[in-house]
């Protein structure tokens, strides 16, 4: 029996693929088989793991991959826990911050690496951050791209989230144990990615600044119910650009109609779990770091990175101009550049 041949928009994704992606290969790490991809000469050292967000891919460094490898930096990428080619475990434990971190110790065993500088977008930098405070001796430099590193905060952050931003917030909405914003998400997957990857609306000059909840520094003016705005999204009214061509977007589109979204929101339904489990964690950062900020992200705005100072002692930042959230994809050819500047200057 013949198989049928792949629809023009499967061939399209899997074509992208091949154009910007190293093959992708697996290995078995922390209970879980995970998809990474990896480039650049293997004798150099420390390579750069790059990790990515929500709801994202590795794909969202494709640009990284290419330009680090070229200029002589190994590097890899995995689909971290329930993203893409990667395990997606049941149980909503399984996802807390513990297995995140774990997962990249075994990858690093796997690749027998012994020291990895970690660079995290939006939830991957709230992983990369924990790994020296986890796993220091695996960890020779962390990059932080708009996701701050803070200390452990004053209370339950779901229930600082839910009273600076009410109900509605959508990491107050994802606890939901009745999954709706799951639902709604998968069943408007490719509404998902037209309203997602798209820079901001300019930001008005007058705007007032953002106060930092839980790492969180949106002002209550920022929609942040996404489920509900993704419901009623219309990409023929959305006069904001996209930052995919159409044959980006159909990657992530594919992906995510393949996997739906719950295994990345359970990143985010052990908020509590984690915060509970931290107490004992000192908080300071000891190895070399930065901190890649953008001007326009609206959830994580460079203001979330103040005082970042006193936790990190080799700390530095650097500003993206005119990027929002999506800022290794907004702005690719700038974050490699700053990428490959700072490993080379601290790292040879």
């Amino acid at each position: 029996m013949r198989r049928p041949r792949p629809t023009s928009r499967a061939r399209l994704s899997r074509n992208v693929e091949m154009i910007e992606m190293p093959p992708l290969k697996f290995v078995h790490t922390n209970g879980i088989r995970m998809g990474y991809y990896e480039a650049g000469p293997v004798t150099d050292k420390p390579p750069m793991v790059l990790c990515h967000g929500w709801p994202e891919l590795a794909f969202s460094w494709r640009h990284q991959i290419k330009a680090l490898s070229e200029a002589g930096i190994r590097v890899i990428a995995p689909d971290q826990r329930g993203y893409g080619a990667t395990d997606r475990p049941e149980p909503v434990e399984d996802y807390d911050i513990e297995h995140l971190t774990g997962d990249l110790v075994g990858l690093l065993d796997h690749l027998n690496i012994d020291k990895a500088i970690f660079v995290g977008h939006d939830w991957g930098g709230f992983v990369v951050w924990q790994m020296p405070l986890r796993h220091i001796d695996r960890v020779a430099g962390v990059v932080g791209v708009n996701t701050p590193h803070t200390n452990r905060a004053w209370a339950d952050p779901i229930e600082l989230l839910r009273a600076r931003f009410g109900d509605k917030m959508y990491i107050v909405q994802f606890q939901d144990p009745a999954r709706e914003p799951d639902r709604i998400f998968g069943s408007r997957v490719e509404q998902t990615f037209d309203a997602f990857m798209r820079k901001p609306a300019p930001r008005p000059p007058d705007a007032p600044a953002e106060e930092v909840v839980a790492g969180v520094g949106a002002s209550p003016r920022v929609n942040l119910a996404f489920p509900q705005m993704i419901a009623g999204y219309d990409a023929r009214h959305d006069p904001r650009t996209p930052i995919l061509s159409p044959e980006e977007k159909q990657m992530f589109v594919d992906n995510f109609t393949r996997t739906g979204f719950t295994g990345g929101i359970n990143w985010y339904r052990n908020m509590s779990r984690n915060w509970i489990r931290s107490e004992a964690l000192d908080h300071t950062v000891r190895v070399p770091s930065l901190m890649i900020m953008a001007e326009n992200d609206a959830v994580l705005p460079p203001s979330s990175a103040d005082g970042m100072d006193k936790l990190i002692p080799d700390l530095e930042k650097y500003l993206v101009r005119d990027s929002g959230h999506w800022t290794q994809q907004e702005k690719p050819e700038e974050v490699s550049a700053k990428l490959i500047e700072w490993r080379r200057r601290r790292f040879g």
